[in-house]
């Protein structure tokens, strides 16, 4: 069973999304409205697998409150939550040793994919190289940068497919799908396929 801790002071967002980690057979969730509040707890002998913070809740004060977090508890894994901040914060975060951050507007199964992706030992961030609306997203061949060919390799990773199938699908060599891949990854500053495809289904794409 992995433990999750989440920290936010607005009561329906915090007590939503714990209820929904905790609805996973082997995932549990424990609440705090405030950062000194989540270090008590830190502060237990309960161990978390992730603490997941609110980027302007109470005692916070930005990003100095995840580096005192941080600071204090150096072994455990931390992630900001936010509705609002921009990528620069997150990519801010991910320097100072976070492992992910987790926008407001994910859908419950998008945040708890991005959770598990997380408890794996991998990183999410899901920056945005321009913000565009869904239904842009949908309708440009260049979302991303990408060229046709990887734009048509990142539908198949959306619809969780090998590169041996998608390969297939589009009637290429396997190795050509790989370098498709690489270069999405690259050009997404995603890390893995499936950060790649949860990003592209938030903003839109699919």
């Amino acid at each position: 069973m992995q433990r999750i801790l989440i920290a936010d002071d607005h009561d329906l967002v915090r007590d939503t999304i714990a209820a929904f980690i905790s609805q996973q057979p082997d995932l549990r969730a424990t609440t705090a409205s405030t950062l000194p509040e989540a270090l008590r707890l830190l502060g237990r002998p309960a161990d978390f697998d992730l603490t997941i913070l609110d980027y302007k809740m109470p005692g916070m004060d930005g990003l100095d409150g995840l580096r005192a977090a941080m600071a204090k508890h150096p072994r455990m894994a931390f992630a900001l939550m936010s509705g609002e901040a921009p990528d620069e914060v997150a990519k801010q975060a991910m320097d100072m040793g976070a492992v992910g951050f987790f926008p407001k507007s994910l859908s419950a199964n998008s945040l708890v994919s991005a959770v598990r992706l997380v408890l794996s030992g991998d990183c999410y961030f899901p920056f945005r190289a321009e913000k565009r609306s869904p239904s842009a997203s949908i309708q440009r061949s260049d979302y991303r940068g990408l060229s046709a060919r990887e734009t048509e390799t990142l539908r198949k990773l959306c619809l969780g497919k090998s590169n041996k199938e998608i390969a297939l699908d589009l009637d290429i060599k396997e190795v050509t799908v790989k370098l498709h891949v690489k270069n999405i990854l690259a050009k997404m500053q995603v890390r893995n396929r499936t950060q790649a495809a949860l990003v592209a289904r938030d903003e839109g794409f699919v």
